[in-house]
């Protein structure tokens, strides 16, 4: 700040070095002045500069270098030290501004909340139907067609599913209750899901739980479990996937194994990327590019890390790696 505050005086202090200069000059070639004098009072000027100065810098930028460290939280009141008429300009001119932006915020924020709630009663509303038409489609005589709309009907709920849950994502911390989870149920209730399509397809699961507790929130960990396994599935064709477990340097590691059709070695480092649907998803015309993303959204705020393995025609594996029991306890609040 000391530079910042010299600089800020430049003008005045090459002012106060040029009048002394000229007085000693005016000493040097005038005979009749005592040079000695004058360059005693010259000194006594300076001295006098440096103690005024000494004295002032504090005060003068004791409000800049408030706002310097001011953490910009929208409250000016941390800043309410202004003195100088310029400090007040300053002052008043960031309390108007604060206050435009506060209720510019105020007001995006209410939207937001309005277009949230508007979409989640969409989503709600839309799943009434949706189990209507399961119950249709289940009574069909035609088993070829009732595969058909089955898989269909499928995406439409796996699609309202994301678009839930992506409305859900900025306020997940509010919705966590983490917990020992088992395994077990949750894989098993995502591969029921998914039974019809896997039928048709003719894909199996086989599963092997070495650990079958994990430390994490449920619901968000099937979520998960979903987006990876409709993925897998989507990609294979007669073959089984494999789901197995096991603990490597004290974390619970899950891997999905499945033997379809692979990701493509540039693509992979881009696939947790919003939008990105790769090569192959823009030919097919069915992926939203939207599912990983949100999977390591998910992830992130439950702390695990996700990796992905895959060969073109051999085959993708994720591992899903848990977080050590202690650095869930600040979001377990134990």
């Amino acid at each position: 700040m000391i530079g910042k505050y010299i600089r800020e005086k430049a003008g005045w202090l090459w002012l106060l070095v040029s009048i002394q200069l000229i007085i000693l000059f005016v000493a040097y070639i005038d005979s009749s002045i005592p040079f000695q004098s004058v360059a005693y009072i010259v000194v006594l000027n300076v001295v006098v500069c440096i103690i005024f100065i000494w004295a002032r810098y504090p005060k003068e930028t004791r409000f800049y270098q408030k706002l310097n460290t001011w953490d910009h939280t929208y409250d000016p009141m941390d800043l309410d030290i202004a003195e100088s008429p310029y400090e007040l300009i300053v002052h008043e001119a960031i309390i108007s501004q604060t206050q435009r932006y506060r209720k510019e915020s105020s007001r995006h924020f209410i939207a937001l909340e309005q277009e949230k709630d508007e979409m989640l009663s969409w989503i709600h509303e839309v799943k009434t139907p949706l189990t209507a038409l399961q119950l249709m489609i289940e009574r069909l005589p035609d088993d070829k067609l009732q595969s058909q709309m089955t898989y269909e009907w499928l995406r439409i709920h796996q699609l309202l599913d994301q678009q839930l849950h992506q409305k859900r994502i900025p306020f997940m911390h509010n919705d966590l209750f983490i917990e020992e989870t088992e395994l077990e149920p949750v894989l098993k209730g995502e591969i029921r899901a998914l039974r019809p399509w896997c039928i048709s397809k003719g894909i199996g699961f086989d599963v092997s739980l070495t650990v079958t507790r994990v430390l994490t929130d449920s619901k968000w960990l099937g979520f998960i479990i979903r987006q990876l396994l409709s993925n897998a599935v989507k990609y294979s064709n007669s073959s089984d996937i494999l789901i197995e477990t096991r603990e490597q340097d004290g974390h619970i590691v899950l891997m999905i194994q499945d033997h379809g059709r692979g990701i493509e070695a540039q693509d992979l480092p881009r696939i947790f990327d919003k939008g990105f649907t790769s090569t192959r998803g823009r030919m097919d015309g069915a992926a939203t590019g939207m599912g990983l993303y949100l999977v390591r959204q998910v992830g992130q705020t439950l702390h695990m890390s996700i990796h992905v393995e895959s060969s073109p025609g051999e085959g993708t594996t994720v591992t899903l790696t848990f977080p050590r029991k202690n650095d869930m306890v600040h979001l377990a609040g134990v």
